[in-house]
């Protein structure tokens, strides 16, 4: 196993003969299961996790992984939220490139947005040439969501049967003119749909007659982009969306929230009982708006990184619950569409490239807060598993797929954009000191050796 140059410790791989029970065991005074983080043995058959014992208990396998002190056994990360642009797009990223970065940074599953590929995936059509376009290709599993678009509510019931993992909707442009946007009162006529066969409305909530209305972002200061994307726009779509899922009892989620202000409307919604969920990514957690260079494109996301006062109660609104997992939202482009020359805020694309870096990135400021990695991990794999339903997925535990990394925590890295697996080197990240490394990442038991694609495309439903 490769470790960080920071580590002088390393996990050994050695053969166990004659061949015996499992395929793989793991030993380790640090694993991190449903108990917590634990001295455990594990072993592997079949690609799942068929043993949890003590440390001790001397599990026998055709290869034995022993962890070294200062490595952790964790589950693999579930990114719900990742544009993979693949096909029509995929000189922004594609599904080699996008699930390569993903297993690096420790992610075994990903879900990906129907749109920026072209085709939009509203169609079963459209959906199996994706998955034609991803066959191949892809070093974890993947699956999709489907699009929700003006004029295709009689496609939803389809594309559902066809095993996407619920459906996206913007109430605002898009930012691709083959995506629109819904209105509110088609957005709950859509839910009302989903309602039916409880799939799942996942919607970009800015709201597009505030966004109009507001300043405009042309030029290079950041503070003019912050003002046209102000809070109020993502209240005011968040607050239809809480009401629309109400009156149709559909399921709902909101995506990428940055507005902290929308956090108590979210807690007195899931009060009344709607059926709401909520995340938050990356750049909303770790980066701020008072810190970032006028002409500094990179940054530039919608919604937008807001002030410092915001992050603090965004990290809140984890803790107590209200917000509900960790995505990466990675949204990359070609860096000439970034407009780094040109430092236009109006122009540049609007998305973070930070698929590779998520879990370092979180844990970097979350060890700063003395919160522990077995939350950390519970944000960012096991409660997005479960927003897709992933019930195999987010967890080492018996029965549940062997997917899972080994992190060293107290290792460190520096970011270098040209070092990553995104196909395009810009990320706002660049140059940053991150906590935590992760060495290797396995895929049903399968170390992922990046020279063969062993990831499967997945359905709702799959077990």
């Amino acid at each position: 196993m490769s470790t960080s140059p920071e580590s002088n410790e390393t996990a050994q791989s050695v053969s166990a003969e004659p061949a015996t029970a499992f395929d793989l065991v793991l030993r380790g005074e640090q694993m991190l299961t449903t108990a917590g983080i634990v001295a455990r043995e594990i072993g592997i058959r079949d690609g799942r996790v068929t043993a949890i014992e003590p440390l001790g208990s001397g599990l026998q396998g055709a290869e034995v992984i022993e962890l070294a002190s200062n490595q952790v056994m964790i589950p693999g990360l579930v990114d719900t939220h990742v544009h993979v642009n693949e096909p029509g797009r995929t000189e922004w990223e594609g599904f080699e490139s996008a699930t390569k970065a993903a297993a690096a940074g420790g992610v075994t599953t990903l879900i990906d947005m129907p749109l920026n590929s072209i085709p939009s995936t509203v169609t079963v059509e459209a959906l199996n040439i994706k998955r034609r376009a991803a066959a191949g290709k892809t070093y974890i599993d993947v699956g999709f969501w489907g699009g929700a678009v003006p004029g295709n509510e009689g496609d939803l019931r389809g594309l559902h049967d066809e095993g996407v993992f619920g459906f996206k909707c913007f109430l605002l442009h898009s930012g691709v003119d083959e995506f629109p946007h819904l209105t509110a009162d088609e957005m709950e006529a859509d839910m009302a749909e989903l309602a039916k066969y409880d799939s799942l409305m996942i919607v970009h909530a800015e709201d597009s007659r505030a966004i109009d209305h507001a300043p405009t972002a042309e030029g290079n200061q950041y503070a003019n982009f912050l003002a046209s994307r102000p809070r109020g726009a993502e209240n005011v779509a968040v607050a239809e969306v809480i009401e629309r899922a109400r009156w149709t009892g559909a399921r709902a989620h909101i995506l990428h929230l940055s507005s902290s202000d929308a956090l108590p409307m979210i807690a007195s919604a899931r009060r009344d009982g709607v059926k709401l969920t909520v995340e938050t990514c990356p750049h909303y957690l770790t980066l701020l708006a008072e810190e970032i260079p006028n002409g500094a494109t990179a940054y530039k996301c919608c919604p937008p990184i807001r002030e410092a006062s915001n992050r603090e109660l965004l990290w809140q609104g984890l803790l107590d619950g209200t917000i509900d997992c960790i995505v990466s939202d990675h949204s990359p482009s070609t860096v000439d569409l970034k407009d780094v020359e040109g430092g236009d805020f109006g122009v540049a694309w609007g998305g973070v490239a930070s698929l590779q870096l998520g879990l370092s990135l979180i844990w970097t400021e979350a060890k700063r807060r003395g919160i522990g990695l077995p939350q950390v991990m519970e944000w960012m794999s096991a409660k997005p598993a479960a927003l897709a339903g992933l019930t195999n997925k987010g967890r080492i535990a018996l029965g549940c797929d062997a997917d899972f990394a080994i992190f060293e925590p107290d290792s460190a890295q520096v970011v270098d954009v040209r070092n990553l697996h995104h196909k395009n080197p810009i990320s706002p990240y660049d140059g940053r000191a991150l906590a935590g490394v992760v060495t290797g990442t396995w895929l049903r038991g399968q170390k992922v050796d990046f020279e063969n694609p062993r990831g499967r495309m997945l359905r709702r439903g799959d077990v």
